[in-house]
């Protein structure tokens, strides 16, 4: 009778550099999403992802460089900014409401590189661009049916009260808002910005 073995042998091929460089790059945007730019250490990023800081380094020169890829926005994110506008004008700022608390709240890997952007543009101006860009494309993509300076400002004001919510359930943290449910966030909100947006 053959001796079992007291230790397993891992078998097939050890966790490549693109296995390794996609694991840095979900818990940096994992750490960016919920500590920001300036409280998210190279060293933190190298520990959740189990890789040494100096492997880190090798992949992303510095915390700008790897700032940088993590706020790259899925184009499913933006392809639900752009549904948006699509269907009755009656229902649009409820659609906005919801759409603006899935993109910051909902599944990981559309809702992190957002919130590691939002965090990022109170410290980081390539953040505060990436922000502005963002911000400003879903405006004229919100306003080309109905074009000028009025919808696009009005468009403007809601996206601003928008991540103002954002920002007080998700960075200031703000009890209440914390608290609420997002149906009833949405309950709230959506006649308001339903008035600016369909005056």
């Amino acid at each position: 009778m053959s001796k079992e073995p007291t230790s397993t042998t891992r078998r097939g091929r050890r966790p490549g550099p693109n296995s390794t460089r996609q694991a840095v790059l979900d818990a940096a945007r994992a750490r960016f999403a919920s500590d920001g730019f300036a409280g998210t250490t190279i060293r933190q990023v190298a520990a959740d992802a189990g890789v040494d800081a100096a492997q880190v380094m090798q992949f992303y020169r510095s915390k700008d460089e790897l700032f940088a890829a993590v706020m790259a926005i899925p184009a499913s994110a933006l392809e639900r900014f752009d549904a948006l506008y699509e269907g009755p004008d009656e229902h649009l700022g409820e659609r906005v409401v919801r759409a603006f608390l899935n993109a910051w709240e909902g599944i990981a890997k559309e809702s992190e590189p957002l919130m590691a952007t939002l965090r990022g543009a109170f410290v980081n101006e390539q953040a505060r661009e990436q922000l502005r860009g963002f911000i400003q494309s879903r405006l004229i993509t919100g306003t080309h049916e109905h074009p000028g300076a009025e919808a696009t400002l009005r468009s403007g004001i809601a996206a601003s009260l928008l991540v103002g919510m954002v920002v007080g359930r998700r960075i200031i943290g703000v009890p209440v808002l914390v608290a609420a449910e997002p149906e009833e966030m949405v309950r709230i909100i959506a006649p308001a910005i339903q008035k600016i947006l369909v005056p």
